[in-house]
């Protein structure tokens, strides 16, 4: 069991000025915060070790720091593959048949929705999609065939209110 009072205390006594050292280091108070917390999770699995140290708090410091750079060094590499690649092709939003079907789906009841997903969106039987369900095989198929219906009406629908306001 780790002392937990004696790393509160080397905790409260050290933390602003480690934190002070990594935001100099990283110019930014959330990154530093982020690698200074790191440290001290660190620290805390490894206190038994820690704490016999002569200087466990320049232990956390050198830790924070290697954090610190380890992700700026993660941001620069992304950074300059972007450079050398390119920005990814942007992919397009959904389109209006998209959007009316994500619709529709939403206003059938959850467990008609569910087996829709799973069985025409995901690509499962109906024995597995009954199976992850803990529905009945019978249940699936009368929720499949009441949710294809309640589409296409509702589909139906969406297509006439097009057309009038067209």
């Amino acid at each position: 069991m780790p002392d937990v009072d004696g790393f509160d205390d080397f905790y409260r006594g050290s933390r602003q000025r480690l934190l002070g050292f990594v935001y100099v280091l990283t110019g930014d108070v959330t990154e530093a915060q982020d690698a200074v917390q790191e440290a001290y999770i660190r620290a805390w699995q490894r206190w038994s070790t820690v704490s016999a140290y002569d200087d466990p708090e320049a232990w956390v410091r050198v830790v924070a720091s290697r954090i610190a750079v380890s992700r700026w060094r993660s941001l620069r590499s992304r950074a300059r593959a972007y450079l050398r690649h390119g920005a990814s092709e942007t992919v397009p939003g959904p389109g209006i048949e998209t959007v009316e079907v994500v619709e529709a789906l939403r206003r059938l009841p959850e467990a008609q929705r569910i087996a829709i997903a799973l069985h025409y969106l995901v690509g499962l039987p109906v024995a597995e999609v009954a199976r992850q369900t803990n529905a009945p095989v019978g249940t699936v198929k009368a929720r499949l065939s009441r949710g294809r219906a309640a589409l296409a009406g509702l589909l139906a629908v969406a297509d006439l209110e097009e057309v009038a306001d067209a």
